[in-house]
């Protein structure tokens, strides 16, 4: 075989099928659109400064999450709805790029699915070369055939049926679950075909290595302030072990870490904006991304509770977002249960700490 005996992503879509005789092939098919998506911004990723000039419709200097919103966003945001809309597998989709629920064409049949996702996440990272990547949902349309309605998308995590990201770095890679583990796939660029390279991704229980933002230290709640502490103090602290800390500001590059080797992802909640419950969305970032690791063995949570259960109330809802090795996730909970909010006086990030923060 060209591809050394491995399955490629449309045999993989076709023992899926086999394990469900009634499955109609529609989910396959809307997996293959979206696996066409995501080459298509890979090859343009892969340009980086040598990019052709893209014909892009005049954008907003910002997006409605009020982030600056690059030509790449737009485009990776077009290729998506036009890869998705025209097939029939589809009721409607949700952007971060875009404020509303977008309604296809009245050319295209409506289908069963509902398509939620992130098309460039982390596109900050392009001008320096850091792997950026595209993130996916799949949720059940209540209404197949007929138009989606924003609170349609309202479903918790636990209701998706499918749920990915493709990285772009090194090598570009899909990762996906259908709810039977997760699996990467990695693109074969001769052929041009996605190629199963890791089956059955296990993250391992426990981790020495965690990723977080330390510029944020002096709004973090008490619990976040001390499990940091404890990693922090090393063997000689309560931990007995040292840790590693990792950030690369990039969601899909930091999960893809952690699938591949371990680890704990930290965004918390935080009073740095009172008003924003969290940094990540929920739909189209947290909930994707908690279902492939816990199909792949680890754990997801706002911190305080399993991430997936949480009902969204509106389209781009942000959430605090931790996860990885479940060991550690927990351990972070519990912390959450045991202090009292004005209850821990970090001792590394104080005034006097290791980055001289001023301690909340």
């Amino acid at each position: 075989m060209p591809t050394g005996g491995r399955p490629t992503l449309t045999q993989f879509l076709i023992e899926e099928r086999r394990r469900h005789p009634n499955a109609t092939g529609e989910l396959n098919a809307l997996i293959t659109d979206l696996s066409l998506a995501c080459k298509a911004i890979a090859k343009r990723v892969a340009f980086g400064a040598l990019a052709p000039h893209a014909t892009v419709p005049t954008a907003p200097a910002v997006n409605v999450q009020g982030e600056e919103q690059k030509p790449l966003d737009v485009l990776s945001n077009q290729m998506f709805l036009r890869a998705n809309e025209w097939g029939g597998h589809v009721a409607g989709m949700v952007s971060e790029e875009m404020e509303e629920a977008y309604t296809l064409p009245p050319q295209y049949p409506r289908g069963k699915y509902l398509l939620l996702f992130d098309p460039l996440d982390g596109s900050s990272n392009i001008d320096v070369n850091v792997s950026v990547g595209s993130i996916f949902s799949i949720l059940r349309a209540p209404h197949p055939g007929q138009d989606a309605r924003p609170e349609d998308f309202l479903q918790p995590g636990t209701q998706q049926i499918g749920a990915g990201y493709a990285i772009y770095g090194p090598s570009t890679m899909l990762v996906l679950t259908l709810g039977n583990g997760t699996h990467a796939f990695t693109l074969e660029p001769q052929l041009g075909e996605w190629v199963l390279s890791h089956p059955h991704l296990k993250i391992p229980e426990q981790t020495r290595e965690f990723a977080i933002n330390a510029s944020n230290s002096r709004f973090w709640e008490p619990a976040v302030k001390r499990y940091v502490d404890e990693c922090l103090a090393g063997q000689t602290g309560p931990r007995g072990a040292d840790f590693n800390m990792r950030w690369i500001a990039s969601l899909v590059a930091e999960t893809h870490r952690i699938l591949m080797r371990g680890g704990m992802f930290m965004y918390p909640r935080d009073t740095k904006d009172p008003g924003k419950p969290g940094r990540l969305r929920l739909l189209y970032e947290a909930n994707p991304i908690s279902f492939l690791v816990e199909q792949a063995g680890g754990w997801a949570s706002t911190g305080r509770r399993r991430l997936m259960t949480v009902q969204p109330d509106a389209l781009h809802q942000r959430i605090g977002f931790v996860f990885g090795s479940a060991q550690e996730v927990e351990r972070l909970e519990g912390y959450h249960r045991d202090e009292p909010m004005d209850s821990y006086s970090s001792p590394l990030f104080g005034k006097r700490g290791l980055f001289a923060a001023s301690a909340l």
